[in-house]
């Protein structure tokens, strides 16, 4: 969406560990001061992140050591989204105007990359990238010529097919903020939208297909830069949406929704809210909770989301959880932390 292709400039602020939960985020060096959105856990051990100036990263040891490097030809590019599969393999999805917004593969740790996906149409802007795996996945766009681009593929990323999408209100778009206006969860895919005729969650099949039932949530969409910038589930049914206006990064007026029935329905908790703003959510299945982030700190809720406690007040824009419950966290000037989980108890 137009309104969030500029950089964030909040302070980041010192990280204050909330004791209570036994949990922290400890930092890491990433050796980058690029503003970073885009983070993908592969496992415990490795993972990927992207930001600006066509930079993108990588572990293979849960983060000791990060590698980092500039996609040759992609100096403009501000890689919102990245998918990774293995410690070689990954997709960068950069996002811009026109052919600013394009979908990259490397094959060898990111000494090749090669263009799999070129938006040519000036109107489009590319806002997330998912997959459910290898094969098929799925990237979406702000709305072009009133509709929302869904582009499909069943080839890793070989050849796309755009899918079919309802006529959007005007004033809707999406955010590129944390690559999670577009979320998989096995055979189930939703998408987020936010700005004036926006803060709308769309549930369609994973293959693109059956497209799309829309649902009102109520999280604030007055203005351009509100509405929803990040989902997440934790089943077929349970989910969480979190936003709010990202110029004023404080308020925590309706910022924060759920639901029970796969996205047919979405309330708001009645109990404490994220502290303001947020870009991201996650569902950290092993510790049974959900997690959620922006420039102005992270909360944790225990109770399904129904309310939310202070973790952090560190500035971060994304979130990811590696399949054994390792979660990673990336923001602005180069930061990255991994998540301390609780003790397990014998």
């Amino acid at each position: 969406m137009p309104i969030f292709r500029l950089v964030i400039r909040i302070p980041i602020l010192l990280c204050l560990p909330a004791l209570v939960f036994a949990q922290s985020w400890v930092l890491q060096e990433s050796g980058t001061k690029a503003s970073l959105r885009g983070i993908s856990a592969v496992s415990d051990q490795i993972a990927w992140a992207s930001g600006n100036g066509g930079t993108f990263l990588r572990t293979v040891d849960g983060g000791a050591t990060w590698v980092t490097g500039i996609v040759p030809g992609a100096e403009k590019s501000d890689f919102r989204g990245i998918q990774a599969f293995s410690e070689r393999r990954a997709l960068l999805m950069s996002s811009g105007d026109g052919d600013l917004s394009t979908v990259y593969r490397t094959e060898d740790a990111g000494a090749h990359w090669k263009v799999l996906l070129h938006n040519s149409d000036p109107k489009g802007f590319f806002d997330s990238i998912a997959f459910v795996d290898a094969r098929h996945g799925m990237v979406f766009g702000d709305p072009v010529d009133g509709k929302f681009v869904l582009m499909v593929t069943r080839d890793g990323g070989a050849t796309w097919t755009r899918t079919g999408f309802p006529a959007s209100p005007a004033g809707e778009g999406a955010f590129a903020a944390s690559n999670s206006a577009l979320v998989v969860r096995g055979n189930h895919a939703w998408v987020a939208t936010g700005g004036r005729g926006g803060a709308r969650v769309g549930h369609l099949s994973a293959s693109g297909a059956n497209c799309c039932r829309m649902a009102q949530l109520p999280i604030r969409h007055e203005a351009d830069g509100t509405g929803i910038f990040s989902l997440a589930f934790a089943d077929a049914q349970y989910g969480v949406a979190v936003g709010g206006d990202y110029s004023k990064p404080g308020e925590d007026a309706h910022n924060v929704a759920l639901t029970g029935d796969g996205g047919v329905t979405w309330t708001e908790p009645a109990g404490a809210h994220p502290r303001g703003y947020r870009s991201a959510v996650v569902w950290l299945p092993q510790e049974k909770l959900w997690i959620a982030a922006g420039t102005t700190g992270s909360e944790i809720s225990r109770d399904g989301g129904q309310s939310w406690k202070a973790l952090d007040g560190g500035s971060f824009n994304a979130l990811a959880v590696s399949p054994g419950g390792v979660c990673w966290a990336v923001g602005p000037k180069g930061r990255i932390a991994k998540l301390t989980p609780a003790p397990r108890k014998p």
